[in-house]
């Protein structure tokens, strides 16, 4: 059993946007190097969208494209999603599962919401997850900076061992991607 990339709401309406997130375009940069090890590793890239009924996230807008920086192959699966978890009522797990994908490796926006419930519920769920630790983001809010919420994310999550599958922040050039 190996590792799938699952790079989560990486899209226009959310990074389009002044002021954009942190390091937005280090992230996507650092996005594009992991899933292109991935795909030459044979290792399945998953990208989840985020959507709304109406708004910026609409399915189909501009808002809830892919960012164009972001590079994104016909071999990808997309999954859509409606809520902070990328599992809820979506079929990630079973498509993790027909897959045989047994570690996660978790990236994208927001850290502390869609990655987060992400990157909890698939330890919940039994997989062992590597966080790309400089390779997840979000936008600074009124009671700490996007940088601060990242260290805090990548602190604290490594840390919870009552699910039982290890979680880990590694910077995206150490994630040990296998097949």
């Amino acid at each position: 059993m190996g590792s799938a990339i699952v790079i989560i709401d990486v899209q226009c309406g959310l990074f389009d946007v002044v002021p954009r997130p942190f390091e937005a375009d280090e992230v996507i940069s650092r996005i594009n190097e992991l899933s292109e090890r991935a795909r030459k590793e044979g290792v399945p890239v998953i990208f989840i969208q985020h959507e709304q009924a109406q708004g910026i996230l609409e399915h189909g807008s501009q808002g809830w494209e892919l960012v164009p920086g972001l590079i994104a192959k016909q071999s990808d699966y997309i999954v859509r999603k409606s809520t902070p978890d990328s599992f809820q009522k979506t079929g990630l797990d079973e498509l993790l599962q027909s897959l045989k994908v047994s570690d996660v490796i978790v990236c994208g926006y927001a850290t502390e919401f869609c990655v987060d419930t992400t990157v909890r519920r698939s330890a919940a769920l039994g997989y062992s997850v590597q966080l790309a630790a400089d390779a997840h983001t979000t936008h600074d809010k009124e009671h700490a900076t996007a940088s601060v919420i990242r260290l805090h994310h990548n602190e604290t999550l490594s840390h919870i061992r009552s699910f039982g599958p290890v979680i880990q922040a590694v910077k995206a050039k150490d994630i040990r991607i296998t097949t």
